[in-house]
């Protein structure tokens, strides 16, 4: 859960400034991409836990389960799409 809500205040950081973490700041090229995975990384882990911890109404294991990884897998697809080079290449005569 810790995990989780420090994902989304560090979605929030870079979605509102562009800010990224030293460490993968020489990757991203698209800060916006980075905090909207980084956002949804959040709230999948946070869904899920409260899902365990049965705050949250009970549903079916299988929504929780595939809901919970379909979220986790956009995030981390939307980080790796931040990580690709921006434009258009220059075509070579």
């Amino acid at each position: 859960m810790f995990l989780g809500l420090l994902a989304i205040a560090w979605g929030i950081v870079t979605l509102r400034t562009g800010w990224t973490l030293p460490t993968a700041r020489r990757h991203v090229t698209r800060p916006q991409l980075y905090g909207l995975g980084a956002l949804l990384i959040g709230i999948s882990l946070v869904s899920q836990s409260l899902f365990c911890f049965r705050v949250l109404p009970s549903v079916s294991w299988e929504a929780r389960f595939f809901g919970g990884n379909a979220l986790l897998l956009a995030g981390l697809l939307l980080i790796a799409l931040s990580q690709l080079r921006g434009g258009r290449r220059p075509r070579s005569s």
